[in-house]
Formats: structure tokens, sequence, C-alpha cells
């Protein structure tokens, strides 16, 4: 994995854990939204971002899975099969 990847994800990471730690930032009732304070509007649209941020680190670090994946797999299934001609079908 590429270093800037790891920054990248490192901080994409951070912004989901740091920011719902930062209670000074959001530790107001102005301005409401539908009457709830900022406060607790707040912490519910953190949800989602926190959410959207995960989602994107994951996949920044999974490797694409596709047909090569699927290629990598076929030779391990054949070995195992002639591995299992060799002894014969016995255990």
């Amino acid at each position: 994995m590429r270093y800037t990847t790891k920054l990248l994800v490192a901080a994409l990471l951070g912004v989901a854990i740091v920011l719902p730690l930062l209670v000074g930032v959001y530790d107001r009732e102005n301005p409401t939204l539908f009457g709830f304070p900022f406060f607790y509007w707040f912490q519910f649209a953190l949800i989602p971002v926190a959410s959207i941020c995960t989602y994107i680190a994951y996949r920044l670090v999974t490797p694409p899975r596709g047909d090569s994946a699927r290629a990598a797999d076929r030779p391990r299934a054949k070995h195992a099969q002639s591995a299992e001609g060799q002894s014969g079908g016995r255990r």
C-alpha cells in the first residue's frame, strides 16, 4: 500500500474518531433544527459522516476482487485435486 493511501486512510478514520470526541466544538444549544438543540442533531449528523469515512477507508485498503482474484483461486483448487490423486484418495 502506498504512503499517500495510508495517510488518506488515517485522515478519514481520524475524522470519524476524533471529531465526536471534541465535545467542546458542538456543546451548545443554538442553532436548533426541528426543535432539537445543536448538540443532539450534530451528533446524529456525525453518524452518516463517520460511516462514509469508514467505508471509503475500507475500500482504499481492501484489494479489488474480480476476475484476477478468481483466477488466483483456480490453481490452488487444481493443486488440491492433484494432491488427492497422488495419495490414492486414502487418508
